[in-house]
């Protein structure tokens, strides 16, 4: 569980005062926002990339001081090393780990390091292109190369950061389909950052809407329906992405007064 109590945070301005959120082990959120109202702010926060300024965030009882090994981060220029093969960028988590062993800071104490590179790479559809380089591979191979680089570090936290905005909408839709799976195969809390109402309306089993800062308190929508064959095509979608844009349009015209 990750637990959010009190969070401050600034910049030259506040982005949160005494922010509170409680998201659950297992869940699936989405945050969605204005530019600037502190989303990628937030999954830095949780990512242990930022601290606080006051207040604190707890994930499994534990207060987060540093990165934690067990959760896996994507963003959204992906992050490969150019110079380094698919099979390469897959494998590097687990030989950093190996080469620092379960210090409890690399990797978790409690870990057994299991090489299944190329079980993931073979989940990913990604075998045939094993021994291609970043610049060879299409904006769809590489988010699957970045998923892939991830998960094979066995965490249970995955955040997000915008990660499908750039690829075209077939292979958008298909990568989305395949997180969701993914992250209900493995058991993971799954936040992911986006700017785009559908994106938020279709991932998020919960939907944090941030506003203009300073945010200091959580407005949450429930989306039960998110994990669910057909979402996308149902009533429920449609209204639910009328209320976001409803609502979102309501915070920018309060805020420029």
């Amino acid at each position: 569980m990750i637990s959010i109590q009190a969070l401050t945070f600034h910049y030259q301005r506040p982005i949160f005062e005494n922010f509170d959120l409680q998201i659950e082990t297992g869940e699936t959120w989405a945050i969605l926002g204005p530019s600037g109202c502190g989303k990628s702010t937030l999954l830095a926060l949780l990512a242990g990339l930022k601290l606080p300024t006051g207040g604190a965030i707890q994930i499994n009882g534990q207060r987060l001081t540093r990165p934690r090994p067990q959760t896996g981060l994507i963003l959204q220029d992906y992050g490969l090393l150019p110079w380094a093969t698919v099979h390469e960028n897959v494998e590097l988590g687990l030989k950093l780990r190996s080469f620092y062993g379960a210090d409890g800071i690399h990797a978790p104490r409690s870990v057994i390091a299991v090489k299944e590179t190329d079980s993931w790479l073979e989940r990913l559809g990604l075998t045939s292109l094993a021994h291609h380089y970043p610049a060879q591979l299409s904006g769809g191979q590489r988010q699957r190369t970045a998923i892939a680089r991830t998960l094979v570090l066995q965490p249970d936290l995955l955040l997000m950061d915008e990660p499908f905005s750039s690829l075209d909408a077939p292979t958008r839709a298909s990568l989305q389909t395949l997180t969701l799976e993914l992250a209900a195969e493995q058991g993971l809390t799954l936040i992911l950052v986006t700017h785009a109402i559908e994106e938020a309306a279709l991932l998020g089993s919960k939907i944090l809407l941030l506003n203009e800062p300073p945010n200091r308190t959580a407005s949450i929508l429930p989306n039960p329906g998110a994990a669910l064959p057909g979402h996308r095509e149902s009533p429920a979608y449609q209204a639910l992405c009328r209320i976001l844009r409803e609502k979102m349009d309501k915070d920018r015209v309060t805020a420029t007064f």
